[in-house]
């Protein structure tokens, strides 16, 4: 299984991402071994995931997520409201 994932960061912004595991993907991102991005904003939060079956549709949905607002993203963080990897 695929996943697509949005975080939230110690400043409160948001990194969108994939991986296959996102309990071990979330460890990476608070031991600062995850994206660059996250490397100095850590503590994150995980505030939304959503799983696909296909690497390459979890791909397109990451690429489609990132190019939302931060308002649609807060949105889309509000429908999962209590993710758990």
């Amino acid at each position: 299984m695929n996943y697509v994932y949005i975080v939230e960061c110690r400043d409160g912004t948001l990194y969108t991402g994939w991986t296959v595991d996102v309990a071990k993907r979330l460890d990476q991102h608070n031991r600062g071994n995850g994206a660059k991005y996250t490397r100095s904003r850590h503590p994150v939060t995980l505030r939304y995931f959503e799983a696909h079956d296909a690497k390459a549709d979890a791909l397109k949905r990451e690429c489609a997520i990132k190019k939302l607002t931060r308002t649609q993203k807060m949105i889309l963080c509000m429908s999962n409201e209590h993710p758990g990897p």
